[in-house]
């Protein structure tokens, strides 16, 4: 006699958009990224069994190093002063997908003396704390007057 076995895939994507004055102008489109050993462990396993471990996604990290790999725990050349944005998560009944949004305001003067992006990250903390997914990007150039909104969508197929 066969056997089914379910399988379940995770696949994580993002897009950033650069605002200036309420017009976008500039637009990453929608990029994949890499899920960590420890998103994998930390965030999604160990949620699943409600372990007092595990982490949940609560904040976005931009910077200008590069792609994190798949044991990283941080997020090369993070942005200075932990300038991390709260995301706000949505998700539907009929969607297999988990979306993060988050603003990062330049009132809040989040690239210090920076002005290229070309990584992202999302965290479960304001500060520290290990890096649940990750990637890079075609660097960005962002001034001091405008916003960076991000999109991180993780969809999950069987």
């Amino acid at each position: 006699m066969g056997s089914k076995h379910d399988s379940i895939k995770v696949k994580g994507v993002f897009r950033l958009q650069i605002e200036e004055d309420g017009a976008i102008v500039g637009d990453s489109g929608w990029n994949s990224n890499l899920i960590t050993t420890d998103g994998f462990n930390n965030f999604l396993a160990k949620a699943l069994g409600a372990s007092a471990g595990s982490s949940q996604i609560g904040f976005v990290a931009l910077g200008t190093g590069s792609a994190p790999a798949s044991n990283a725990t941080s997020l090369d050349q993070e942005l200075p002063n932990s300038k991390r944005a709260a995301v706000t998560f949505a998700s539907s009944t009929n969607s297999k997908a988990a979306v993060f949004t988050a603003t990062f305001q330049s009132s809040n003067s989040f690239l210090g003396a920076q002005s290229n992006l070309s990584n992202i990250g999302l965290f479960a903390s304001s500060s520290g704390g290990t890096l649940f997914a990750g990637t890079t990007y075609t660097s960005s150039a962002c001034a001091t007057n405008q916003n960076v909104n991000v999109t991180y969508q993780l969809n999950f197929t069987s």
